[in-house]
């Protein structure tokens, strides 16, 4: 048995073992180069200069090639060439840059790599993609009053798995005594239930628009848009039959979750309001579908209603939607907004919004129509539409 003073010793770290037992590490022949020591780390990042131009930086010195690629679709990649110093740094500087949060990404020998010098990746189910926020935008934090991000663990009943969402809440909002509204928004395909945080900066926003008085105090709930069940796992899915067989399913038990699980959650966890006029409902891409169908399906549940270059009726089919548009004068009763979005250049979702746009114009329903001009299905959409869509709720 060990005596209190060794013991005391050991915590402490002061009792090391003998040095007969200590063994030096050698590293394998073919292990890579380390960056150099004897530079700053920020000679061998990615880093917004004093201009707001970028230097994108890569250390791989065994590579034959590097070139970087921005943009945020296919049909907006830009590839530039990076050029390699002596000490195996690649680099490409940008032009100035607008106030943005960008993406990228680098080709190494044929290799598609996040940034292994930034901890900043777009939020993704597979990460393959790196963010650098160009700062001076609504995106920004800014020192004003911030609001929190809380991550709530439950049981879902309906999916019958333990489940994670997250909630912004307002400054001060465990000392209200008034009932707060509320947003519930979904994320699209692919992305993780952190890319409405991390890459759509939805704290920032609602922070720096709660500050200039532009929205209303209210609790924002991000569900995960997948229920990664057993039929809805989208990995498990082959692409031609995403719109045919993961959509509605996914749909199905997201709706069930969100009505039988998650309002109901919320109302437990946070002081909020019943009333249908006090909730609104939104998303983007997969989850514009996600909202369209909950949205509609119960219609006596929701006061607001946005779908962001979301996927529709148009090409995945749902019956309750359908039948819910063949009502317009319930929709226009019940929704103080309905508002539709998408990139004039989208080629994923462009058709479903189209053909949303034709039906409800032609049943008479009341919506706000906006179509980003030269962007396709991109956050460069979406968080404006995000910003626009929140200053007009619960007025």
């Amino acid at each position: 048995m060990i005596n209190k003073s060794a013991l005391a010793l050991l915590i402490t770290g002061l009792l090391l073992p003998p040095a007969s037992t200590v063994h030096a590490v050698s590293l394998p022949a073919d292990f890579p180069p380390l960056p150099p020591s004897d530079r700053a780390v920020k000679e061998y990042v990615t880093a917004v200069n004093a201009d707001n131009s970028v230097t994108f930086r890569l250390f791989a010195p065994l590579a034959k090639e590097v070139k970087l690629f921005t943009g945020a679709t296919p049909e907006s990649f830009v590839s530039h060439p990076m050029n390699k110093d002596a000490a195996g740094i690649w680099t490409f500087r940008s032009k100035v840059l607008a106030p943005n949060l960008y993406e990228y990404f680098f080709n190494v020998d044929g290799f598609r790599s996040i940034d292994s010098g930034s901890a900043n990746t777009k939020p993704q189910r597979q990460v393959n993609t790196s963010q650098i926020l160009v700062p001076g935008s609504l995106l920004d934090v800014r020192a004003v009053p911030h609001g929190e991000l809380r991550i709530l663990t439950y049981h879902s009943a309906e999916l019958g798995s333990e489940r994670q969402l997250a909630v912004w809440t307002p400054p001060g909002v465990d000392a209200a005594a008034k009932a707060l509204p509320v947003l519930y928004f979904y994320h699209g395909f692919g992305d993780s239930g952190r890319s409405a945080i991390d890459q759509g900066r939805i704290p920032q926003i609602m922070d720096n628009l709660l500050a200039e008085g532009k929205i209303k105090p209210m609790l924002v709930v991000i569900p995960d848009t997948e229920t990664d069940t057993a039929s809805t796992t989208p990995e498990n899915v082959v692409p031609q039959d995403r719109r045919k067989v993961f959509y509605p399913a996914n749909a199905r038990a997201a709706d069930r979750e969100l009505i039988h699980d998650i309002i109901p959650l919320i109302s437990q966890r946070f002081n909020t309001r019943t009333d249908a006029a006090g909730r609104a409902l939104a998303g983007l891409s997969q989850g514009g579908y996600q909202a369209l169908v909950s949205g509609l399906s119960h219609l006596d549940h929701f006061g607001a209603l946005a779908t962001f270059s979301g996927v529709t009726i148009t090409t995945v089919p749902n019956a309750a939607v359908s039948a819910q548009l063949d009502k317009p004068q319930e929709i226009n009763r019940q929704l103080s907004n309905f508002t539709v979005v998408v990139g004039e250049t989208d080629s994923v979702t462009g058709k479903d919004i189209a053909g949303l746009k034709q039906t409800l114009e032609q049943k008479g329903i009341k919506f706000d129509y906006h179509a980003y001009p030269q962007l396709g299905h991109e956050m460069d959409v979406w968080r404006p539409a995000y910003a626009e869509f929140v200053q007009k709720l619960f007025r």
